[in-house]
């Protein structure tokens, strides 16, 4: 092969470009390209397998990645944020959809009789810690002017920020974000309790008798505060597969969840902010789920989609920041340790333990001072175990923004493993290789991390490959054939 002279291209990224489609194997490398379907950020692993007979002990199959173009094989980075990365993301909420809507309907391991169980989505918002900008309406649904006496648009930057930042509860906003996810472990518990109390049994017999799943998803607000949209349902003491007992309606489960709400609280007790008490805010709306096909505006579908949708946005949606701002090399302590145990002013953030300043942060006032309120209590011995500083990010909350019970219906883990075997299975059939028996064969790997991202040519032909991608997508969504 002879050398490509390409001093004469001023652009890095179209040399390598030129010097990838150059390589004598440029197919597989386009074709790990193209099977991440626009990753943005993928992972780079270096390694080999083999695939063994077990029975005589016959190697069917080796890999490695010494044999691929570029040295080494790229995989999806599988970030659930559409602002990291669209294409994994896409998939996430496709798998989220599925999940959602299969503990709805039906489908994937769960019976199709599910849809007849007592259901309701379910929306617990946070208090209130100020007056904010916002759209306010009146009863016919028209726009009034907010508290600032302007009428805002759906896009205005104010939305969502104090009317007076200087008496905003900042401090009580974080300590919510940071206790959501024990708010709603709390909730659980007392729904239980109604829920039992309302049938007249204790909980050990209700138990007994019926089961309550649900999935969730956070949503952040325009004031930077998270929410909970959940799917509730009423099963039988086995899950899916069985009705609770007639007894167990929409109009008590309904009841149940509006008292459990109220009855939640966490005390928070520190010198800097005093003791609080945090709780539910007043807006709870709690609405039975109707079946698909109906005339009803809450179908199970429709919750599916609106649920799957939140599930990949995270506190960038208000305006925040999707990556951690505390600095890797000291952990946000500001400070290293040598080998003799003594303290040294962490370089690389000269000891503010912020990985960037905090005044340069491309962020609207009013999220930047969370952030920094995250950072001021996180210093604080009380509050040390919610780790703040780490979340200042994400505005304190740092529960899982997808989360269900166990028998609400099938796993993420299990749709990705029955994609990745479907993909397998496609990639043999094309290959024409011999389909394996897995009780008979044995696959041993060895795989090392080697990096993360794309080189800058294949970057462009990662992007060539998402835009092609959504054209196809957009295609069919207009009615073209798939």
């Amino acid at each position: 092969m002879v050398a490509l002279d390409l001093r004469h291209v001023a652009s890095p990224a179209l040399r390598d470009l030129i010097h990838l489609v150059n390589l004598p194997d440029f197919d597989r490398a386009h074709q790990q390209i193209d099977r991440l379907g626009g990753c943005t950020e993928p992972v780079r692993l270096l390694g080999q397998t083999t695939t063994i007979d077990t029975a005589t002990g016959e190697v069917l199959r080796s890999y490695t990645t010494a044999d691929e173009p570029t040295g080494n094989l790229l995989t999806a980075c599988g970030n659930r944020r559409a602002s990291r990365c669209p294409a994994c993301s896409r998939v996430y909420a496709a798998d989220t959809f599925q999940l959602i809507r299969a503990g709805l309907t039906g489908g994937k391991s769960v019976p199709d009789t599910v849809r007849s169980h007592p259901r309701v989505f379910t929306t617990l918002t946070a208090p209130s810690f100020g007056p904010v900008h916002n759209r306010p309406t009146d009863t016919s649904g028209a726009l009034r002017p907010c508290r600032c006496g302007k009428r805002h648009e759906p896009t205005d930057a104010l939305l969502g920020t104090p009317l007076d930042p200087k008496t905003y509860d900042s401090p009580g906003a974080v300590l919510f974000n940071a206790h959501a996810g024990a708010l709603w472990a709390r909730f659980t518990i007392y729904l239980h309790r109604e829920i039992a109390a309302r049938l007249g049994l204790t909980q050990k017999a209700a138990r007994a008798v019926l089961r309550v799943s649900f999935a969730k998803v956070a949503e952040y607000q325009k004031r930077g505060l998270v929410h909970f949209h959940a799917v509730i349902r009423l099963d039988g003491p086995d899950g899916s597969t069985q009705p609770p007992p007639p007894s167990a309606t929409v109009t008590l489960l309904a009841d149940a969840i509006r008292a459990a709400a109220i009855r939640v609280s966490i005390s928070v007790v520190s010198d800097a902010v005093g003791e609080r008490e945090l709780a539910w805010g007043e807006q709870l709306d709690v609405r039975e789920i109707a079946a698909f096909g109906t005339d009803a505006e809450l179908t199970d579908h429709a919750v599916a989609a609106y649920v799957a949708k939140y599930a990949t946005k995270s506190a960038d949606s208000s305006g925040a920041l999707d990556r951690a701002l505390f600095c890797r090399p000291c952990q946000g302590r500001g400070m290293t340790r040598t080998g003799h145990g003594t303290p040294l002013q962490c370089t690389a953030c000269g000891g503010t333990g912020h990985a960037r300043p905090l005044p340069r942060l491309a962020v609207e006032r009013h999220v930047r001072q969370m952030i920094r309120t995250c950072w001021e209590l996180g210093k604080r011995p009380e509050f040390e175990a919610l780790k703040l500083w780490k979340w200042a990010h994400m505005l304190g909350f740092r529960g899982h923004f997808s989360t269900k019970s166990r028998c609400y219906s099938v796993t993420l883990g299990l749709l990705r493993e029955a994609r990745r075997a479907w993909r397998t299975e496609q990639a043999r059939a094309y290959a024409g290789l011999p389909d394996l028996d897995p009780s008979t064969t044995l696959v041993i790997g060895h795989w090392a991390y080697h990096g993360s991202g794309y080189s800058p040519g294949a970057e462009l032909l990662a992007a060539a490959v998402w835009h092609r991608r959504e054209l196809e997508r957009r295609f069919t969504a207009e009615g073209g054939p798939s």
